[in-house]
This record gives C-alpha cells, structure tokens and sequence, in this order.
C-alpha cells in the first residue's frame, strides 16, 4: 500500500470517528441531562479529529501556485 493510499485511509477513519462524535454528542443533548465535561471532552476531541482531517486533506492536494 503506498502512501496515497494510506492516508486516504487513515482520512476516512477519521471522518467515520469525527462523524460518529457528532452523534453521540446529540444523543447526549436529547436523551439525558448532558455531563458538561463529558461533552466538552467530546467537542475538544472533534476538534483534534478535525485538524488531523485538514492536515490530511492538505497532503493528499497537491500545491496549486497561481
């Protein structure tokens, strides 16, 4: 497996996870009285996910120079 490859893996794990965050932060919300520091570990942890998911997408484009 090349490198290519392997982050177009590893990008969509991430996204699954980051996905999958979301909704348990809403069924926190809906279903029972939300732990404030629950969900606030919840939200920094997506946070992390999404910069891991940026920086991905960045290697995976090739630098455009105008």
């Amino acid at each position: 497996m090349d490198d290519q490859e392997e982050l177009q893996k590893q990008l969509q794990e991430l996204i699954v996870e980051h996905r999958d965050l979301d909704d348990v932060i809403q069924h926190l919300f809906e279903h029972k009285p939300a732990n404030q520091l629950q969900v606030q570990r919840l939200k920094k942890r997506k946070l992390v996910l999404k910069d891991q998911i940026n920086n991905i997408e960045n290697q995976l484009l090739p630098d455009i120079i105008a």
